[in-house]
């Protein structure tokens, strides 16, 4: 099969920081797991988070990637909720080989049917940020989908990523105000067509500039946990509940939560696959709900951009293009 891999973790523009490669097809999948003829992928920071230059030297060529939409080809004996000819998608499991190749295995649980109003590379745009998206809102913030939340405000850290786009379609959908952040007139407008009530400047800008709109009894940083935890933590409402995705880099002096007992989560969607955790087919149930919402028209696909077919070239660019930090929406690569 055709796949763009690494051996070596090297800035994007080294010519080698990934390559194109003929490698064996995976093997027929076993107990849960489908194989999966992909035919779209997406981008994420992940992808480059993961391919972060250091000296480590991988004794065979690894494959990066965690978005695709494919053809299920062949199913494992376990399996109960696909058979081949299936069109599904999916973000996969950061511990296996991803999907930046012709065939990947995965397991069932975290695949769900893909939108049957979308084309690959729009719904492949989904996966991913769907599920944090979806898991950061509803599981980690707690906020419930049957109009209890109404009204009540979320503040959106990075509202024209892939997440922050996917978060403000489900934000809405749940009842809130939105309030996203924007640094640029285009990705403000982005914003503002998926549904933000109100969007304000991030960076040293955004306490001034969101305080007017707050207190907050939700926020979702999709960016810099860093620099703005310290913004974060006087924005939050009394009992409020912050929830972030951004590792952290340096300690936060957690006690600035304290007087007003709010929360911090972590929401990484790896978790469950990572863990083999109980609810792991909560993804897939997650996936398919999304799917429907988009064919009913209360979703839409956040592509951005499909920037050619899944080669090495345009992977890097690809690469080069979230590292810079001005993505609008999903960048996607469709067809070999």
């Amino acid at each position: 099969m055709r796949a763009v891999a690494l051996t070596q973790y090297l800035p994007i523009n080294h010519p080698e920081a990934l390559f194109d490669i003929e490698l064996p097809k995976p093997a027929a999948p076993q107990g849960r797991d489908l194989l999966v003829r992909i035919s779209a992928i997406a981008v994420n920071p992940v992808d480059y988070k993961v391919r972060a230059p250091k000296d480590k030297v991988e004794s065979s060529p690894r494959i990066l990637g965690w978005d695709a939409v494919g053809i299920v080809e062949a199913v494992g004996s376990d399996c109960r909720l696909f058979q081949p000819g299936d069109r599904v998608y999916y973000a996969g499991d950061i511990t296996r080989p991803g999907c930046n190749a012709e065939y990947q295995l995965v397991d069932e649980r975290i695949v769900g049917r893909a939108p049957a109003s979308l084309d690959d590379a729009q719904a492949a745009a989904l996966p991913l940020t769907a599920i944090t998206a979806w898991e950061a809102l509803f599981d980690r913030l707690a906020i419930h989908r049957d109009g209890s939340a109404a009204g009540k405000t979320l503040l959106i850290i990075g509202g024209a990523g892939g997440v922050g786009s996917i978060a403000i379609q489900l934000a809405k959908l749940a009842g809130l105000r939105v309030v996203a952040t924007a640094s640029r007139p285009e990705s403000a407008d982005w914003c503002r067509a998926l549904g933000a009530d109100v969007v304000v400047e991030h960076g040293a800008a955004l306490l001034a500039a969101a305080k007017t709109h707050g207190p907050y009894p939700y926020i979702f940083c999709t960016s810099d946990t860093d620099s703005y935890f310290a913004a974060m933590s006087e924005l939050v409402a009394p009992q409020g509940k912050i929830v972030t995705i951004v590792e952290a880099s340096q300690p936060h002096p957690i006690e600035l939560l304290k007087a007003k007992s709010a929360s911090l989560h972590w929401e990484m969607m790896f978790t469950r696959s990572m863990f083999q955790t109980e609810d792991m087919q909560a993804q897939h149930a997650l996936l398919n709900e999304v799917a429907a919402l988009i064919d009913a028209g209360q979703l839409r696909t956040t592509l951005g951009e499909v920037l050619g077919t899944i080669n090495a070239a345009n992977l890097r660019r690809a690469h080069a293009q979230l590292e810079a930090g001005r993505t609008i929406g999903k960048l996607v690569l469709a067809g070999f």
